[in-house]
C-alpha cells in the first residue's frame, strides 16, 4: 500500500536522494553564471569540489570583467540551453554564492565560490518538502542545506574511476566532485578527507583518472565502499587490472581511456581537499566511446518525467 501510495504521488515507487543515470554527449542542462549584470555561459566550466560547504569550482577566462572579491555571483540550472532573457524562467536551480579563493593560470583562473543561499524549482515545494522530511531528512542535515546539495547536482556530474599507488599499497575508487579544465589544460578533483588515500596522494603529487563505460556501474560501485577503508587484495577484485605507461598505477581493464596527472596545488574546501593538477600522459585504450555514468538529483529526474524527457536509470 505505501508504495502504492508513493507511486501515486511521485510516479515512482523508490525514492532515491541521487539518480544513476547514463549518458553520451547530448546532456541538456546548461549552466549559467550571473556576475552583477553579466551572464556567462559556464555549462563546459563548471564543477562541484565540495560538499560541505557547498564549493563550486568556475574557470573563468581573463577576459570575463568583474573578477574581484567584491563581484555578485550567481549560479542558474536550467533545463536546456536558454537566451539572457530566459534562463531566470528555465531555471530548475539557483545558487547564491560568495569568493573563497582561486587559482590563477596564464589564460584564466579558477574561482572557488561557496554557496549561501538556494532556491531549487523542480517539482512542487509541497512535494519537496514532503520527501524531504519523509525520505532525506537525517541529523546533521538541514532543508538548506539539502536543496545546496540538489542545485549543486541539477547539471548532471559525470562518474570516473580515480586510482593511485605507492609500492604495495593502492586503491581504486569512483567520484564525480572532478572535472576537467579544457582551457588550463589542468584537472581538479575534490576528494573526502576521510578518504583513506588523501594525504598519500598529496604526498606523491601523482594521480590517475579513467572514463568507463555506465555498463561497468557495479564494478564502480563496488569500488567505492573503499574510500574510508583499506583496499581489498588484487587478487579478490571482479576484474583484471592493467598499469598505466608512466606512473605504473593499476586501472581496470574495462575503462576506455587514462591521464596520468601531476598534483600542482591543494586547497582545504571543508569537507574536501581540492587537488589542482597537470595532465602528463594520456592513453586512449578504446576506439569507441560509449554511454558514461552520471548523478543527477532525483528531483530532477522528476522533473525530467513531468516534461516528458529523462535520461536512462541506470
Amino acid at each position: 500500500m505505501k508504495e502504492k501510495i508513493i507511486k501515486w504521488i511521485f510516479g515512482e515507487s523508490v525514492i532515491r536522494v541521487y539518480s544513476s543515470v547514463s549518458v553520451a554527449d547530448d546532456i541538456r542542462e546548461h549552466v549559467y553564471l550571473q556576475l552583477n549584470d553579466f551572464f556567462i555561459d559556464i555549462t563546459e566550466n563548471q564543477w562541484l569540489l565540495s560538499l560541505d560547504p557547498v564549493v563550486m569550482g568556475v574557470w573563468l577566462k581573463n577576459d570575463i570583467p568583474l573578477q574581484n572579491k567584491n563581484t555578485f555571483y550567481k549560479i542558474y540550472f536550467t533545463d536546456k540551453k536558454s537566451e539572457k532573457e530566459n534562463v531566470k524562467r528555465n531555471s530548475v536551480a539557483i545558487i547564491e554564492l560568495e569568493f573563497f579563493d582561486k587559482i590563477e593560470e596564464p589564460n584564466g583562473s579558477l574561482f572557488l565560490l561557496t554557496a549561501i543561499k538556494t532556491r531549487i524549482h523542480y517539482i512542487s515545494a509541497i512535494k519537496t518538502f514532503l520527501l524531504f522530511y519523509k525520505f532525506y531528512k537525517k541529523p546533521g542535515l538541514s532543508f538548506d542545506q539539502f536543496k545546496s546539495l540538489a542545485a549543486a547536482h541539477s547539471y548532471p556530474r559525470k562518474v570516473r574511476i580515480i586510482s593511485f599507488r605507492e609500492n604495495n599499497y593502492y586503491n581504486i575508487f569512483p567520484m564525480d566532485l572532478l572535472g576537467d579544465v579544457r582551457d588550463a589544460k589542468r584537472f581538479v578533483f575534490g576528494l573526502r578527507h576521510t578518504n583513506q588515500s588523501l594525504q598519500k596522494i598529496i604526498e606523491s603529487r601523482k594521480i590517475v583518472v579513467s572514463e568507463f563505460s555506465s555498463s561497468h556501474k557495479i564494478f564502480a560501485y563496488q569500488l567505492g565502499k573503499h574510500h574510508t577503508s583499506g583496499p581489498p587484495s588484487m587478487n579478490s577484485l571482479p576484474f583484471n587490472t592493467i598499469q598505466t605507461e608512466w606512473f605504473k598505477f593499476f586501472i581496470p581493464e574495462w575503462v576506455e581511456s587514462y591521464r596520468e596527472i601531476n598534483i600542482i596545488k591543494t586547497i582545504n574546501l571543508g569537507s574536501h581537499m581540492l587537488i589542482w593538477g597537470e595532465p602528463v600522459h594520456e592513453e586512449k585504450l578504446q576506439s569507441i566511446s560509449s554511454e558514461h555514468l552520471f548523478h543527477i538529483p532525483f528531483l530532477l529526474h522528476l522533473h525530467q518525467k513531468g516534461r516528458g524527457f529523462h535520461y536512462s536509470i541506470v
